[in-house]
């Protein structure tokens, strides 16, 4: 996937959840984080970012960071892509743990969550959540960043979709390279760590994919290990 007009810029300070400064041109420019987790150890100031521009003239904001620098490598930020990367990967038959799936389409619904993606095979239904992975330490992709009441929901409620007879999966987009493995941060929300690893044993497919970077575009890549 590659994104149109990107421009590059230089992290200095986060304001809230959706905006931040940002030097541009060394201009100071007020641009919208497309993604509303913590990013602590992402977003520091100086950090070298990618930035998408806008020509809506009723955004607040011209520019969207899409990916900041982190080490020698591009980590994507944008929370909208992975669902859209995993999307075009399934449309195009590149994911082999689902090879033979058809009717692919966008959100469903079950009991009283809504799920990302659904798909038949043979007869039996299936549902994908995707989840974006942006924290990564000493190699080992994590998630949550922050507590997820709502994952942990969506998970439990894979699980009562597995016993009515659907498939499930959990699949995890790593939005960088350089990660050997993958597991849930038990430290920073142990409910979704036990709903996790519960949701494996009762059936729920869990993946994990990580993406090759660069400034202007990702792809979904490599099957990592969890761990």
């Amino acid at each position: 996937m590659k994104y149109g007009k990107v421009v590059e810029g230089i992290f200095a300070k986060k304001l809230n959840r959706f905006v931040a400064e940002v030097y541009i041109n060394g201009e100071l420019e007020k641009v919208h984080i497309k993604n509303t987790g913590r990013l602590t150890e992402i977003l520091k100031p100086g950090v070298p970012l990618s930035l998408e521009t806008s020509d809506n003239p009723n955004r607040k904001t011209r520019f969207s960071i899409i990916a900041a620098r982190k080490e020698e490598r591009w980590v994507n930020i944008d929370s909208q892509i992975p669902n859209k990367l995993v999307y075009d990967a399934l449309a195009a038959g590149k994911i082999k743990e689902f090879h033979g799936i058809r009717d692919l389409k966008r959100e469903a619904r079950f009991g009283n969550s809504r799920f990302d993606l659904f798909y038949y095979r043979d007869e039996r239904g299936g549902f994908i959540e995707v989840k974006g992975v942006t924290l990564e330490q000493d190699g080992l992709a994590m998630f949550p960043d922050a507590p997820t009441t709502r994952g942990t929901k969506h998970v439990e409620t894979l699980i009562q979709a597995v016993q009515e007879g659907y498939e499930a999966t959990v699949l995890f987009v790593i939005q960088m390279k350089g990660c050997h493995s993958f597991t849930s941060h038990r430290v920073m929300d142990p409910h979704f760590h036990e709903a996790l690893q519960e949701a494996e044993r009762l059936g729920v497919s869990i993946l994990a994919y990580d993406s090759h970077v660069t400034a202007s575009t990702i792809q979904l890549d490599r099957l990592l290990p969890i761990v």
